[in-house]
């Protein structure tokens, strides 16, 4: 399994700046889905932690 770094703290699947997700989904969060910049990504596997 490829180790994908994550430094979303609140994630529930962040262990050590390392996500534990199964599975990962990044969707376009621009209209067109013409992505050129990260910051234009999302991660739909996000999972608030419980605290």
């Amino acid at each position: 399994m490829s180790q994908i770094k994550c430094r979303v703290e609140e994630c529930h699947y962040n262990k050590s700046e390392i996500c534990q997700a199964s599975t990962i989904e990044v969707r376009s969060r621009v209209k067109d889905h013409m992505t050129s910049i990260s910051d234009d990504t999302a991660c739909e596997t996000f999972v608030p932690k419980k605290h």
